[in-house]
């Protein structure tokens, strides 16, 4: 019941030469031009693996020119919408560059009811192009061959330069925004001069006929010829016969049912050797590279505490599950906002001489044969660099594809790309996207800028198992979460609360054979006995490592309470989350304790779950989850470092001392 060309399409087309040509039309929302980086980021996936296939290139052909994006615009959403812009400006960066796009505007000097004085500040729609100094063609179309000439003009441009060129073809809408709208209310000066003018097809039959290049027989019969196709899909149509009522129930239960099945469990672990090669690639550089030393230094400390205790940090844990994949045959994909060194410095995936400045990346230089590392620092833009991320990953769905916001907050400018693409393109289009997005999230005093990723907005997009959102809190659970995007044959889009505080933390760290022998926990429970537990908090991500610190120091009050971080909060876990409650016979209280204000946060999701389980193990009448954590806000967070602290002490205190603060429980 939808647009229907908003849904994507494919087909095969054979030119005179008998060479073919094989095109995709990208499934596209009416969020107008937010398809435009997605078909880019599409675009160069596909040259990429054409790359990595070596002997599928000829020789001297060039890569860029054997895939080529075409754009077509609207003048008003070509000058309006500010993805535009993006998109042009990563254009020509070594990231997002795809060889020249052509884009074809259809400029129908009006936008649904508005007139281009209202549309734009400047002279013609395309007047935007000019930043990176485009060529614009401007064309008549009513006039046929001029429209061809320009066509195979910007072809050869974009194949020989490289570089994004402009088609501005001047046209006109017949009817209103569609066929049922009436379009002299607003617009009766212009649709008057419309209604009197004769058609393109009129006028181009009349200057062929006068020129002598065809005859009034001819001219009817390719009429006819046209108006026998139309008859002809038209007849096809009526064989499309309508599912009756009940077989469309029955289909749609069915689709029910599948979306509560659970994601399949795989294989993660790591193996050995492969963890040892990317541990030595890491430090190691080419003979004469002059690194930072205080770099080097860095990662030769890193390396003694690895060989020491086995102790891995986050960024670590991520490095290591790059190199195995690498080395398995997976490539990697990842940019953002200060990628490369990381917003908080602990990634250093390139590696910079500071003499000639050039680059060097370790986890490309593992062993011969491995699959490659592209990351990439992204232009300051979320929108335009989230949609090309995704793209990338509709069209290589093997590959791990990464973008990471600076901070978790800053993703806001990419809700268009969450809302009509991640969350709901496999259910509109049947679009499947297996794209991670690190967002940077925790509550440091740092202010309403740099908290929140919005967890909650997440959380309200899923459903139907469209896709996986975590707040993780240890190294290797983000080892084995990457590593399961890859390893699942089904796709689904990873959200994922990244830490800051915990990049560094003296307790966020694993082993090896978390690695190597363990898998992804979805739940992780507490080592207390479960007999003397009264109170059962449940949290997620960093907010645990302060409740730890604040109960080891309450001796007295420790075997009493037990903290269960829920790790993976969609699809939820409930088997896991009713085993820890479950194995709690004694209990009186069960806490959600969450750093973010109650209106944020997964509090309103998870409230109604956690009881459920509660009255089904204890019966009805039982318990009831509490809440702990800040008051409702408008604002995500507090912009005084005082009083976040004293807010953190408040909720922590609130989640570990007994009530009545007199004595056991």
């Amino acid at each position: 019941g939808d647009v229907k060309y908003h849904l994507g399409a494919k087909s095969v087309h054979t030119a005179p030469s008998g060479m073919t040509i094989r095109l995709s039309l990208a499934s596209n929302p009416s969020h107008l031009e937010s398809v435009s980086p997605i078909v880019e980021g599409m675009v160069r996936a596909k040259q990429d693996l054409l790359r990595e296939q070596e002997d599928s290139i000829s020789p001297g052909g060039d890569i860029s020119d054997a895939v080529i994006p075409l754009l077509i615009h609207g003048d008003a959403a070509f000058a309006g919408q500010g993805v535009v812009a993006e998109t042009l400006n990563f254009s020509q960066l070594r990231g997002y560059h795809t060889g020249g796009t052509i884009h074809i505007v259809i400029n129908n000097q009006i936008g649904f009811t508005t007139g281009p004085s209202e549309a734009r500040s400047s002279t013609y729609a395309t007047d935007v192009a000019r930043m990176i100094e485009a060529p614009i063609f401007h064309v008549n179309g009513d006039d046929p061959e001029a429209c061809v000439r320009v066509a195979r003009l910007v072809l050869d441009y974009r194949q020989v330069f490289n570089k994004d060129v402009v088609v501005d073809m001047l046209c006109y809408r017949v009817h209103g925004h569609n066929e049922g709208d009436e379009p002299t209310f607003t617009n009766p000066v212009l649709y008057s001069k419309i209604q009197s003018k004769r058609s393109s097809r009129k006028l181009y039959t009349e200057m062929l006929l006068q020129r002598g290049e065809m005859s009034p027989e001819e001219v009817g019969q390719l009429l006819d010829d046209f108006q026998g196709q139309l008859e002809n899909a038209f007849e096809r149509t009526k064989d499309l016969k309508q599912k009756d009522r009940e077989s469309i129930l029955i289909d749609l239960f069915a689709r029910m049912e599948g979306h509560r099945e659970p994601l399949d469990e795989v294989d993660t672990r790591a193996r050995v050797e492969d963890i040892e090669e990317t541990l030595a690639a890491l430090v190691r550089v080419p003979h004469g590279f002059a690194a930072h030393p205080k770099l080097m230094r860095q990662f030769e400390r890193r390396d003694q505490a690895y060989r020491r205790n086995g102790r891995i940090d986050w960024a670590f844990a991520e490095a290591l599950a790059f190199g195995t994949l690498l080395l398995e045959g997976t490539s990697v994909r990842l940019s953002g906002q200060d990628s490369r060194r990381a917003t908080f410095s602990q990634r250093h995936a390139v590696i910079y001489d500071q003499e000639s400045n050039d680059e060097f990346i370790p986890l490309n230089d593992i062993r011969d044969g491995q699959a490659p590392l592209y990351i990439y620092d992204s232009l300051l833009s979320e929108y335009a660099v989230t949609g090309f991320e995704y793209g990338y990953s509709v069209s290589n769905p093997s590959a791990l594809v990464i973008w990471e916001a600076q901070f978790g907050d800053f993703s806001n400018g990419a809700q268009i790309v969450f809302d009509q693409f991640l969350s709901a393109a496999e259910e509109k289009w049947g679009q499947h996207s297996s794209l991670v997005a690190l967002l940077p999230h925790g509550y440091e005093g740092q202010g309403p800028e740099h908290s929140s990723a919005r967890l909650e907005r997440f959380l309200q997009l899923c459903a139907e198992n469209n896709m996986t959102v975590c707040n993780l809190s240890t190294p290797a659970n983000y080892f084995h979460a990457l590593r399961r995007q890859v390893k699942r044959d089904t796709k689904k889009p990873l959200i994922l609360m990244t830490p800051k505080s915990l990049l560094r933390h003296a307790m966020a760290v694993s082993s090896t054979d978390d690695l190597v022998d363990g898998a992804f926990r979805h739940v992780i429970g507490d080592d207390v006995d479960p007999a003397g537990v009264r109170r059962l908090v449940f949290c997620t991500g960093k907010v645990y490592y302060d409740l730890h610190k604040a109960l080891e120091s309450e001796p007295d009050w420790r075997s009493a309470i037990a903290l269960s971080r829920i790790e993976q909060l969609y699809p939820f876990p409930f088997e896991y989350v009713r085993e820890e409650i479950a194995q709690y016979s004694g209990l009186s209280e069960v806490q959600w304790v969450q750093e973010e204000p109650a209106n944020m946060g997964a509090w309103s999701y998870v409230r109604n779950k956690i009881d459920e389980l509660i009255e089904e193990i204890h019966g009805a009448g039982a318990i009831r989850v509490k809440y702990v954590g800040r008051y409702a806000s408008a604002s995500p967070a507090s912009g005084s470092a005082m009083v976040h602290k004293i807010e953190q002490w408040q909720l922590v205190q609130e989640a570990i001392v007994p009530a009545g603060a007199g004595g056991a429980f």
